[in-house]
């Protein structure tokens, strides 16, 4: 047996681990015994620490007029800026929202980018396919692929939705998307809304005031706004359970984090 670390969900709160965490970004990497050794003993960054504070599903600045019902969980962007955290909206848009959902948790936005931040506008995330700078594993190229039909839906497009990018063909959304900066009626009944933002507002007021450069119809941020990794937090099912949560949530996040660093440690050792 091993000590009790600090950073080790104890009693009840580690077998809900066990139960809810997904394990997939390490399958094929190492054994599952020495991947719950690694997550449950490794210490909590300072960064998740901070994640933590976001909170697993407090909606940040009350409920847009007319919300729909917003989902239990919750995907956030750890950035080079700050971490941004979304919620859903699966009874305006169930296939997409499924659709980003598993991205998220396959970790395919990890390494992705902010491609184009137009003030007041959108920030737009890149496709996750020739978006990131870490290779794709078969899981997540099959996913990030896919395309999802259009979803339009009487949400209006206001700042902090989401609304999913899209070819000329109104079914050929795949894995971009825009966070509205700002209110643009002009894309109601035109794009997918399928969420918005839950936390980290302030990430959205610090890419507006970055130095951007306009190539074609792009306006594009001229530092890489990395999404170095990605979470997803699900409400537990039992009403006992919410004491958990920060716990469950931190082990999630130490799985991305280890995940990254093995991608990153074979990229440079086996070109």
């Amino acid at each position: 047996s091993v000590a009790h670390h600090p950073s080790i969900p104890s009693g009840r709160c580690a077998r809900l681990a066990l139960a809810h965490l997904d394990m997939t970004p390490l399958r094929g990497n190492m054994s599952v015994v020495k991947a719950l050794y690694v997550l449950f003993l490794f210490p909590l960054s300072v960064n998740a620490q901070q994640m933590l504070k976001m909170g697993a599903g407090g909606v940040r600045g009350g409920a847009l007029p007319g919300e729909p019902r917003l989902s239990e969980e919750r995907m956030v962007f750890q950035t080079s800026y700050g971490d941004i955290e979304f919620g859903f909206y699966p009874d305006v848009a169930p296939v997409t929202v499924q659709h980003i959902l598993r991205l998220g948790r396959l970790g395919a936005y990890n390494s992705n980018h902010f491609f184009r931040v137009d003030r007041g506008f959108v920030a737009q995330v890149a496709d996750v396919v020739g978006g990131r700078s870490l290779p794709m594993d078969s899981r997540q190229q099959q996913e990030g692929v896919k395309t999802v039909p259009a979803e339009f839906s009487d949400v209006r497009h206001v700042r902090g939705v989401l609304s999913m990018g899209r070819w000329d063909d109104p079914n050929s959304g795949t894995s971009s998307f825009s966070v509205l900066l700002g209110n643009a009626p002009h894309l109601d009944h035109q794009y997918t809304v399928f969420g918005r933002v839950t936390a980290g507002w302030e990430l959205l007021a610090r890419l507006e005031t970055l130095e951007t450069k306009r190539e074609g119809m792009f306006v594009m941020p001229r530092e890489r706004i990395t999404i170095h990794s990605t979470y997803v937090v699900d409400a537990l099912s039992e009403a006992g359970d919410a004491g958990c949560v920060q716990e469950l949530s931190a082990s999630k996040m130490r799985v991305v984090q280890l995940n990254n660093e093995l991608q990153r440690t074979r990229q440079a050792r086996f070109p």
